[in-house]
């Protein structure tokens, strides 16, 4: 995985806008020409039960381990720093961990599957930074395709492990958002605007709990006779 830089410092984003627009053009892609409104968290329950709560802090810490990690590749790769490869590591390793968390209810084969299609969708943002970096539009635009078809395969695999509770418009619509709220957080560090690199990471740290409260209260729904 390890990222290799392809631009020095001074080579400043000019692509943002592609970015942008392509990320919007497989937004209706995927979702079929609906724009993506859905809401992204259910609604708050009135009582959560002991076991429920604690699923809940659990799946957190797996999606807040998700974001940070991802964090610390997009900086180290920005900056060049020595730590990339440990970071990396690290970062890969996180998608086991929420494989592994999801195979006491839907099994080790299923969440096997999850860790590989989580794998790919760190590996695939590989090439996003690379080429965002170089400033290759062409093949910054093929990346981009690629990351958000295996975004669209992740929705469709949890659609289809709990489809009363996380509908496919709303995981498809969950995992857009959290790529082009990475997307946006990679490139504002990229370009060096830093007070918008902030801002972008609250914006990825909110989204990526409102995506764990469901993914927990899905399960919770489902599997209610275990909570």
């Amino acid at each position: 995985m390890t990222l290799k830089m392809t631009a020095g410092r001074g080579a400043r984003l000019s692509i943002a806008g592609l970015v942008a627009a392509l990320g919007a053009a497989l937004v209706l892609l995927v979702s079929g020409g609906h724009a993506s409104g859905e809401a992204t968290s259910m609604k708050p329950r009135a009582e959560v039960s002991t076991k429920a709560a604690a699923l809940e802090s659990a799946m957190d810490k797996l999606w807040e381990d998700h974001i940070t990690w991802t964090r610390m590749v997009i900086v180290d790769f920005a900056a060049g720093l020595p730590d990339l490869r440990v970071a990396e590591t690290r970062l890969l390793r996180n998608q086991a961990d929420i494989g592994n968390a999801v195979k006491p209810y839907y099994g080790a084969a299923a969440g096997n599957k999850l860790t590989s299609l989580l794998r790919t969708h760190i590996l695939e943002a590989v090439p996003v930074l690379q080429y965002a970096k170089a400033g290759d539009k062409p093949k910054l635009t093929k990346a981009l395709a690629a990351w958000y078809a295996n975004a669209h395969q992740i929705a469709t695999f949890l659609a289809r492990a709990n489809p009363h509770n996380w509908p496919q418009a709303m995981m498809d619509s969950m995992m857009r958002e959290h790529l082009a709220l990475t997307t946006k957080e990679a490139v504002a560090r990229l370009e060096g605007h830093w007070a918008a690199d902030v801002a972008a990471y609250d914006q990825v740290h909110a989204e990526i709990l409102d995506m764990s409260h469901m993914l927990a209260t899905g399960i919770v729904a489902q599997f209610s006779d275990r909570f």
